[in-house]
């Protein structure tokens, strides 16, 4: 079977497929309602970076394609992703509806400009002139205004027609989510349970005549919402008169004057005015054109506030405490103990950040290095690293400028630890770093000696408490050393490494994955049990499935938990028959990547930063890391046990992305990231009371 025969499923669909599960999400009635508020947030929020960087992906494609005759295939795929949106918008609509009327069953009522009485009218007449009106600068839309490059990319628009006897005028509004609140409280009604919550764009339309009334005649206006996205790419020039961090600067100015990719319109805004903005904004038929509800940017609804009780949200659930780390007197006395993970959110992160703060000042420490992809906005991290550096530490920052969406974040953090006379260091050119690991170079009896952190997650005190990642830290010289020569292949990328223990990518990715599975294909065909269990976020990597696939063909019980993308078909006759695929979606992102093979009884066990995808096997630097202790290895396996036992939150990957839950049967309810809090808090009794946890 040749490479493009093997069955396939393009990311983009996949991609959708796995948006979808969190629209589920907010279907649920079993979710607490302003939870499932909020997963309509993040559904829109996903959406929204979807059509940024994938769809306008296979525009370019198509573009590209029809100039040498070769579109019929970004065609159909851009047709294919068209439909699949629609459905899911409708889908959306109809989940919002229902959530509105579960709010209402709460007394929280979600109302509009048409539903205020006159007291609340006034009340907002006062708010809108104090609060909001300073922020508000109407673009009145005529011919000689390019309006396609004065709306900013995926921002709500509120468009207004002011209808006169002799003519009207088109104007755009920007709903300023970001200077005032998307939700406003209105004042109780005395005697009355309601809580009234009214969105900024009702309030604007409402106070509508406040804005034009003073320099524009007309009869009466009204206002529809839209809103644009466009192409997140951008080209970085090759002059070698700039700088990176130049280069990259360029680019993002780039993005702002990017090609619209999808419109997004109220239903009800009449013909007319539709087919002004189209012509205004330069939409073409290649772009998606969907027609919406009343509110656009439903990304604002994450932060949804919870006005009544508490039961409304998630029960707050506290993360656990390391009994390693605070049974001894410092970050490195437990790490000499033995080898210490953690599981976030489960663990604080609060031990990763005071292991930096620790090194920062201890006088045994003579060096520090860190990759960084992602950091928190106020980053304890950058905090530690140049207190390191103001008590004389060596610091090294491999920075990586083009994390998608953080550049300018990341190019400020440049400046910041620059300036703090840190070395940063952007890496590999051509690759992306996206290695989640530390080194700390402590002298000990005279000797330097290595401490190391490998992840599955970016060092983000924010993303931590919502994202589900592991931290291994080590002073095992098998691991530790060789994180060190990762950080010096980064800096010197000529010089030939050999990986005795680490899988890292670009380097020996791929051939040592294959090799881990030629192994599992070698036991099946002699008889023996041969078995692959995987967790990751996304698998679109065509060579990789194909590996997977003639594993299962000979026999190799293969388990995968994937988030995200999955390219990969499961269940096909002959093909892939020994595979099955599940996704969690929960309260927590789920994203940390492991693997582990059965090695003829003698378990191999992987902890991650890369996905099996292309881009993280051959264009990023990623480091896989053995777990070499038993105790923490079996955790590891019993983790993912657990997850795939999960009867609430898991679904099935098939060939029809169909996103069937997992039928239960006669087994017990269990929710596996709930299951993990308990599982967690009991082992830490048991190793308090000496005992050790059972795995």
């Amino acid at each position: 079977m040749s490479d493009k025969e093997i069955p396939y499923i393009e990311k983009e669909l996949s991609w959708l497929s796995f948006n979808q599960r969190v629209l589920q999400e907010a279907a649920d009635a079993t979710v607490p309602v302003v939870e499932r508020v909020r997963f309509l947030g993040i559904f829109s929020s996903n959406l929204d970076e979807f059509f940024r960087v994938r769809v306008a992906d296979v525009k370019r494609r198509l573009i590209i394609g029809a100039q040498s005759g070769e579109d019929a295939a970004a065609r159909h795929l851009l047709g294919k992703i068209q439909s699949k949106v629609l459905q899911l918008q409708e889908q959306f609509d109809e989940i919002y509806i229902d959530v509105i009327k579960g709010l209402a069953k709460q007394n929280i009522f979600l109302i509009s400009e048409y539903q205020l009485d006159e007291e609340q009218g006034k009340w907002l007449k006062r708010y809108f002139r104090e609060k909001i009106l300073r922020y508000i600068a109407p673009i009145i839309i005529r011919d000689t205004i390019d309006l396609a490059t004065v709306l900013k990319d995926d921002l709500t628009y509120l468009v207004t027609e002011m209808v006169g006897a002799k003519e009207h005028r088109y104007a755009a509004i920007e709903v300023p989510t970001k200077d005032a609140l998307r939700f406003v409280d209105l004042p109780k009604i005395k005697g009355s349970k309601r809580k009234n919550l009214i969105m900024l764009d009702n309030i604007i339309r409402y106070c509508a005549d406040d804005i034009y009334r003073p320099f524009f005649e007309y009869d009466y206006c009204q206002s529809y919402s839209m809103k644009m996205t466009c192409d997140a790419e951008y080209g970085i020039t090759d002059d070698i008169d700039l700088s990176l961090v130049e280069q990259m600067s360029e680019g993002l100015k780039q993005r702002l004057t990017a090609a619209p990719v999808r419109f997004v319109y109220d239903r009800e805004m009449p013909q007319d005015m539709v087919d002004m903005l189209k012509h205004q904004l330069g939409i073409t038929g290649l772009d998606s054109i969907v027609p919406g509800g009343r509110y656009h940017n439903f990304r604002d609804f994450i932060d949804f506030p919870n006005v009544g009780r508490k039961h409304l949200e998630y029960a707050k659930i506290s993360a656990q405490n390391s009994p390693e780390f605070d049974a001894a007197s410092s970050t490195f006395e437990a790490i000499s103990r033995k080898d210490i993970l953690l599981y976030y959110p489960y663990y604080k992160f609060k031990y990763l950040t005071e292991f930096l703060r620790q090194a920062a000042f201890d006088p045994k420490v003579e060096e520090i290095k860190i990759s960084v992809y992602r950091l928190a906005k106020k980053s304890r991290v950058v905090k530690s690293l140049i207190d390191a550096a103001e008590n004389g530490k060596k610091i090294t920052v491999y920075l990586e400028l083009a994390a998608r969406f953080d550049e300018v974040a990341n190019i400020e953090w440049a400046k910041v630890l620059t300036d703090a006379n840190i070395k940063v260091d952007f890496g590999i050119p051509s690759l992306k770093c996206h290695a989640k690991i530390v080194l700390i170079r402590r002298r000990e009896d005279g000797e330097l000696v290595n401490y190391a952190h490998v992840g599955t997650g970016n060092f983000n005190e924010s993303t931590a408490k919502a994202y589900t990642d592991f931290s291994l830290f080590t002073r095992n010289s098998l691991i530790a050393d060789e994180v060190a020569a990762v950080f010096d292949f980064m800096a010197y990328s000529y010089k030939p490494r050999d990986f005795k223990h680490l899988i890292v990518s670009p380097n020996d990715a791929r051939k040592k994955i294959y090799a881990m599975i030629d192994t599992e294909i070698a036991a099946a065909n002699a008889g023996k049990k041969a078995r692959i269990s995987i967790k990751i976020n996304n698998i679109d990597d065509r060579d990789i499935i194909q590996k997977l696939y003639q594993a299962s063909a000979a026999g190799v019980r293969i388990r995968m938990i994937v988030r995200g993308i999955c390219s990969l078909v499961p269940g096909v006759s002959g093909v892939s028959e020994n595979i099955s695929v599940l996704s969690l979606v929960g309260r927590y992102l789920e994203h940390p990547r492991f693997f582990i093979f059965h090695n003829g009884g003698d378990r191999q066990v992987f902890l991650s930063s890369a996905d099996l995808m292309t881009r993280n096997l051959d264009r990023r630097v990623e480091v896989g890391c053995p777990i070499l202790d038993a105790d923490i290895k079996a955790e590891v396996v019993n983790i993912f046990d657990m997850q795939w036992s999960d009867t609430t939150k898991a679904r099935i990957i098939d060939q029809e992305q169909s996103n069937r839950y997992k039928p239960r049967g006669n087994k017990r309810k269990l929710d596996a990231q709930e299951a993990l809090h308990e599982f967690f808090k009991n082992r830490n009794k048991e190793i308090k009371s000496g005992v050790g946890a059972e795995t």
